[in-house]
């Protein structure tokens, strides 16, 4: 069975990676994962936040009136807040590369356009095949247009395409006014990949305590319905190849998923849940399914559900919303 794909302008044996999570930390995990079959390695995110503290940090350790201005490093979370700081990400990307023989993607999550955007060269230099550009925030400032942040984005995949040689994708929540309209835009600017979507973990509020607390839930199936729904809409619309990361937890939903238009398909709740070994399962399970139903390869099944291709286009569209609204009816009245 073929099931090559090309992914970032990567030519891998087949869609199936673990998308970001911490089993990246562990070399043994990396290990299991690779023999798992990975087709890549993706590492969790190097974020904003770290760069600057280290940058402030340095900045003042070296100034001679530092230790006035010491407090400022309260507005950042503290270094044991992540497993990796800066400098032993880089390092961490070496010694993956050294690990596996697989591409190993790296990923910088950000909002704002600054110097911790160079670390996107530090990570070329440390060995990492492509970079995944992580735009992950919650916009509350009601004097910010959409336009601008939709500019902010565009300008943040500029600056990175200018500094490295090797694939961005730039890693998107599904949250914008004209999702179509900014695919298209990042296009333009040179994105290698989009990657559809980022979850965002909510806070939660204890109405007895007063405090809100964070808490992290793994995704399952149900979260891929909207993923596959702008899967399709892009599919063969934008020329940089597209990966799903959210809710693909069975053979079932990569299959989907491929159909949709996915190049690379992510997976990551479904091996925390069950370990790396699972990726094997998935992929085995996928080849059978193909199999029975007399897919040859992969490129055969993908795209074949997208908007061009699938017999009722407006299952994507408004008409969708409109005829599951008319077609539901409870099943008994109330008297």
């Amino acid at each position: 069975m073929d099931l090559k794909t090309n992914y970032l302008g990567l030519k891998l044996p087949h869609p199936f990676m673990p998308g970001a999570s911490p089993l990246v930390d562990d070399l043994d995990d990396v290990k299991r994962l690779e023999d798992a079959g990975a087709a890549a390695i993706v590492m969790h995110s190097l974020f904003e936040e770290q760069i600057q503290r280290e940058q402030l940090a340095t900045f003042l350790h070296t100034d001679r009136h530092g230790e006035s201005f010491a407090e400022a490093l309260s507005f950042f979370p503290t270094p044991n807040s992540f497993a990796l700081g800066p400098e032993e990400y880089l390092g961490q990307i070496i010694r993956i590369k050294r690990a596996v023989s697989c591409p190993v993607i790296a990923s910088l999550n950000g909002t704002t356009l600054g110097g911790w955007l160079g670390y996107a060269k530090a990570m070329e230099q440390a060995g990492a095949d492509a970079l995944e550009l992580n735009v992950y925030s919650v916009e509350a400032d009601r004097e910010r247009s959409a336009a601008e942040i939709e500019d902010r984005t565009v300008e943040m995949l500029r600056q990175v395409k200018r500094s490295v040689g090797i694939p961005i994708a730039v890693k998107l929540s599904p949250f914008y006014t004209s999702l179509a309209h900014l695919a298209q835009r990042l296009d333009a600017a040179g994105a290698d990949g989009l990657i559809l979507f980022n979850r965002f973990y909510q806070p939660d509020i204890d109405p007895v305590g007063l405090t809100t607390s964070r808490s992290l839930h793994l995704s399952n199936s149900s979260e891929l319905a909207l993923r596959l729904r702008w899967l399709a809409l892009l599919s063969n619309r934008v020329r940089p190849s597209l990966a799903v990361t959210g809710g693909v937890h069975t053979a079932t939903d990569a299959i989907k998923a491929i159909m949709a238009g996915a190049h690379g398909v992510q997976v990551v709740s479904a091996l925390l849940h069950r370990g790396p070994h699972y990726l094997r399962i998935l992929r085995e399970k996928v080849v059978a399914w193909m199999d029975e139903h007399e897919y040859d390869s992969l490129a055969t099944m993908r795209d074949s559900m997208n908007f061009e291709m699938c017999p009722d286009p407006g299952v994507y569209e408004r008409a969708n919303y409109m005829l599951m609204l008319q077609s539901w009816w409870p099943s008994r009245r109330m008297a």
